[in-house]
């Protein structure tokens, strides 16, 4: 995938990159945001309304292969999965359509997202980094927040600890374009929810747990039985905003089930294959397109500058 052409976009997206490292240090051979991370893999299969929504591949094939990424928030390698930071979680899904082809979701577990644009979020990242989060006062966090409401009511969106990842769900950040094989198109947005159900823990409970609860827990269940969640798509109404992270529809909007993820299997080499994978929010599949939402080339181009970044970062020993 090549960058894009916009010198003005690449300047800000290698901003947010240095703005990340910053706050969170550098950390060769990571992502600059949800560093810790672990991969898994499994098979995607369509429901029977998949097809009426959207004509791309996954969705009329029988099945496809899926690796999945789960992460941690911040850009800290080792945070532990007890700390609150560590919220909200990741969950990126690659769906393998064939060799060197493929369609991606990017999601976490906090429905929306701070700013509308790349350039709010460099200045929501530098107002954090200039402030100590437990005295705002008087602070550029608070200002910031103070005046962008929708950063504010992220920040103060409750985001608590999972038992699980599998007891977790999570939300895609962004609107897509779907259209079906008669050339019908709506927009929406992905939710990926969780077959066991959610569980949240408290805080107590948080802070017994060790460093790697999480993902030595994700390792057990899988040891002993797939584990599953239903792709939904949250459906837009006409003349609802599809340009905006933080516009939140009517919970009251239709939800279209696109089918199951069963997980079945860990990675192996996983550090290896968790930074040569590089996931793109931008579909690039017949039939599912981006939105004009301005987050969208962004976020493509952050994560594949950093993606070569990290690439090109020496091997652990």
């Amino acid at each position: 995938m090549p960058l894009p052409s916009d010198e003005k976009l690449i300047a800000l997206s290698n901003d947010l990159i240095k703005q990340f490292d910053a706050i969170f240090g550098l950390n060769p051979g990571f992502r600059p945001a949800h560093a810790k991370g672990v991969m898994v893999t499994g098979t995607f299969t369509p429901s029977a309304d998949a097809a009426s929504l959207t004509r791309a591949p996954h969705m009329t094939r029988s099945s496809t292969p899926v690796t999945v990424r789960f992460s941690n928030s911040t850009g800290v390698p080792l945070i532990p999965d007890n700390d609150p930071n560590a919220n909200p979680r990741g969950l990126a899904v690659r769906f393998n359509l064939a060799e060197h082809v493929h369609t991606d979701i990017v999601s976490h577990s906090t429905d929306g997202f701070p700013t509308r644009t790349g350039q709010e979020f460099l200045e929501f990242l530098r107002a954090l980094a200039a402030s100590d989060p437990t005295n705002l006062a008087g602070s550029p966090l608070e200002a910031f927040l103070g005046s962008h409401p929708a950063a504010l009511a992220f920040v103060q969106a409750p985001k608590p600890t999972p038992s699980s990842f599998a007891r977790e769900t999570y939300y895609g950040v962004t609107a897509m374009k779907f259209t079906n094989k008669d050339g019908v198109s709506g927009f929406g947005r992905y939710r990926i929810l969780p077959e066991a159900g959610n569980d949240y823990l408290g805080d107590g409970a948080v802070a017994g747990k060790s460093a790697d609860f999480l993902f030595d827990e994700l390792a057990e269940r899988i040891a002993k039985g797939p584990v599953k969640y239903r792709l939904l798509v949250q459906i837009a109404n006409d003349g609802d905003v599809v340009n905006d992270a933080t516009i939140h529809w009517p919970e009251g909007r239709k939800l279209l089930e696109l089918g199951a993820i069963a997980l079945t299997k860990m990675v192996a080499e996983n550090p290896h294959e968790q930074k040569h994978i590089i996931f793109d929010p931008i579909p690039r599949v017949d039939g599912i397109d981006a939105s004009d939402d301005p987050l969208l080339e962004l976020r493509a181009a952050v994560y594949l500058i950093s993606g070569r970044r990290r690439r090109a970062a020496p091997e652990a020993m």
